[in-house]
Order: C-alpha cells, then structure tokens, then sequence
C-alpha cells in the first residue's frame, strides 16, 4: 500500500530548515524533505485485541503541518517512533479482527481515537490518569508493547490515516450509527477536540465568550457551544470571509475580521471593554471576554487571548504552540486569569454520567445537533498529497477549512 510517512534524519531536517526558508513547499515536494510517500507493508495487529482498519477518509491537521514545516517543540519528540505514519483524523471499515474483540465485525464503518494510552499499550498496571479516563494524560506514552507515540499517527507501529490501513485497540474504536455519515466521521476527531475543552471549559449562560480563529477547531468550539445549547454571546476574530460566514452559520452572534487594521476597536466594542494607551507597544485592553478559547498557536492569538480576557477570567489554549517569543503575560498576574491548556479528548461528564468525548460528539451528530460534514471543503486522493498539502497550508487561497485525503 502507499502511504505518507515522516521520518527524521538529522541531515533532513537541516537541509528542510534552511531551504524552506526560502522555498516553504519543499517540506512536502522535495525528496530530501523528513516527509516521503512511499510503498508500506500493511500493519499487522500488534495483538488480539485489535482491529485492522481500511481507511475511507483521513484528514489533514494543523498539528501535522506543523510537524511537516517542522516547527514541533524538542518537548515532543520522545513521545513519537520513526518513521510513522501520519495522520490521526481517521474514519474507516474494519477489515480484520483479533480474537479477543467481541463488539465489533468486519465491515462495520467506526472512527478512531487515536490516544495511545495504558490500555492499547498492554500495560497491566494503568496510570493514575487512565484510571480516571483521562486517556490524554496517560503517563506511559513511551511503554508497554508498542513504540513511543502520543497517538496513531506518531507510532512506527500502528501506520496512520495518511495510508490505506492502521491498526488500532479495541478501546480506540468507536462504531458510526447510520445516521452519521463518513464525512461527518473523520470530523468526530477534530469535533471532539472542541468538545473536551468546552465541557471542561464550560461558559456561563449569561458569559460573553471570544474564540480566537476561524480554522476547524475554532469553528468547531463554536459549534460544541451551540450543540451542547449553552446561550452564551460568542465573539469570533477571523481572519478570512469564508470563515466569518462559517463562524455565523455555526453560532457567533459577532464575527470580527483579523486583517482590518481596527480589529481592537470592533473587537473592544462587541466585548463592553475600552483601549488604554501605554507609553509604546501595543494597546492595553480594560475589561474583555469571560472565556477566550485560543485556537490559533501564534504569538499574536496568545497575546490577545490574553489582553481580551476581562479580570479574573479564562483563557483556555487549544492552538499547537511551541517555542514563543515575545509573549506579554503582564495580564496574567495582573488580572487574576486563569490559563488553562486543552490537549484531544478524554471522558467527560455529560448529561449526569461520565462518556467518552467520541461518544458523546456521534451522539451530538447522531441527534442532528450538529452537521460538520460543510467544513470538508476539499478532498483529494493520498497521490496528490503535494497539492492537499498546499492547499491546507495556504488555506486563504483556496477558501479551504478542512483538507483530507480519500485513500
């Protein structure tokens, strides 16, 4: 089978650094890049309580491009194992079954929860974490059976959706209902995402709330909002039309565009608050949102987040940041906020009992509470890997949202 791998060598690495300075496509059109598209072996199952799966859709994420333009944090790089497969945004048919599976049969269409926690890396002693279903903390990311890897997606052992066929435990696997359809499945992942934070994160009925960014999982916390029929005023800053459009469709009560250069005083206005001039830099924000979901990862997200948060408010980071210079936490201490990180999914409390994010994000589509399939706006087969890859990461061009691959 074909499949799209990254594999680090440090000759790569630097080569990519240096020449996609000048050139960016090279992290994904060069044969020197860390990124190759080859010919795999299918996986096997690691043991019989897995499920092979045929992959149908696999989406293209913002943290996989910012693994391919190779901006990860150092931080990252024990919890993966080269060369692996990439993608984790995965809805497929299950093709083979270990012997100790007993819920699921062949041809059942499921999605994935990619989390390579306790459970899945045969660790007979659980983490404190998993134990209380919080998968995503799992402290053992790099023991028990398989290679280090936060999820599939990062493990050499487990291939990824960038490929034909993964493999993937029992308790990864998620069945679709009839009545969500595949391309709402591989938008369970990224859905989920928003999930978490939210229901970790919730907002008050009567707080204003700022999402910062107009990508999937901006648009997608907006939606988990809505879904979830919290009657919140949501201010969404974006940076694109198509995303402004999308962003009110899903719920924003105010969009706000990033490229106008008076975004603060729209912004400042929709949130009650006011501008006060410092002597030099950027302007100093007075009162802002209860909540602001960062979903972005830039230096220039992190810092609004943290001057359009009110006194003593939240700030919940969803956006991938690594190493950030030139970030103000003057606000921090200053206003009392509380900021907080959101990392995948767990289990959750909804509705009195604790699920599963995955369950409860099909169970939202399942319900008609949500349809994110209109966030799919291109699709492409895994050979034109070059142009999805483009297209995702110069997403204003093309007035793309979500890019995935159809292998």
């Amino acid at each position: 089978m074909k499949a799209l791998q990254f594999d680090y060598q440090l000759s790569r690495y630097i080569f990519s650094k240096m020449a996609g300075k000048f050139i960016p496509s090279i992290y994904w059109t060069s044969k020197l890049s860390c990124l190759r598209f080859s010919e795999q072996s299918e996986p096997e199952i690691p043991s019989e309580h897995w499920v092979k799966v045929k992959v149908k859709y696999s989406g293209i994420c913002g943290s996989d491009l910012n693994l391919i333009f190779l901006n990860d944090s150092p931080a990252t790089s024990p919890f993966v194992s080269f060369p692996f497969t990439v993608g984790h945004e995965i809805v497929g048919e299950i093709s083979q079954i270990g012997s100790q599976v007993s819920d699921f049969n062949v041809g059942d269409r499921v999605v994935i929860d990619p989390i390579l926690s306790c459970a899945s890396r045969g660790v007979n002693n659980p983490c404190s974490e998993c134990i209380k279903g919080n998968f995503s903390l799992c402290i053992h990311k790099t023991e028990g059976d398989l290679s280090p890897g936060l999820l599939i997606g990062t493990c050499r052992d487990t291939g990824g959706g960038w490929s034909s066929y993964l493999v993937a435990h029992k308790s990864q696997v998620f069945k679709l209902p009839e009545a969500v359809d595949d391309l709402n499945g591989v938008m369970v992942e990224p859905f989920s995402c928003a999930l978490h934070c939210v229901l970790r994160n919730p907002p008050a009925a009567n707080d204003t709330v700022l999402v910062i960014g107009g990508g999937v999982i901006g648009i997608c916390v907006i939606a988990a909002i809505r879904a979830l029929d919290i009657p919140c005023k949501i201010v969404s800053l974006v940076k694109h039309p198509f995303q402004g459009q999308l962003a009110s469709e899903y719920g924003a009560n105010e969009v706000i565009f990033l490229r106008k250069t008076d975004y603060v005083k729209d912004l400042t206005k929709v949130l009650d608050s006011k501008v006060l001039k410092p002597l030099f830099g950027s302007d100093v924000i007075q009162g802002g949102a209860n909540i602001v979901y960062e979903c972005v990862g830039k230096k220039q997200s992190v810092n609004d987040a943290l001057r359009f948060s009110k006194n003593g408010g939240k700030v919940v980071l969803l956006g991938l940041a690594g190493i950030m210079d030139g970030i103000d936490w003057t606000t921090v201490w200053l206003n009392e906020l509380k900021v907080i990180g959101s990392f995948a999914y767990s289990t959750e409390m909804y509705q009195g009992r604790r699920m599963r994010t995955f369950d409860i994000a099909i169970e939202l589509i399942r319900a008609g509470k949500v349809d994110l399939s209109p966030l799919i706006t291109h699709r492409y087969p895994l050979e034109k890997y070059r142009s999805a890859l483009e297209t995702a990461a110069y997403k204003g061009n093309r007035s793309a949202i979500k890019v995935v691959f159809e292998p």
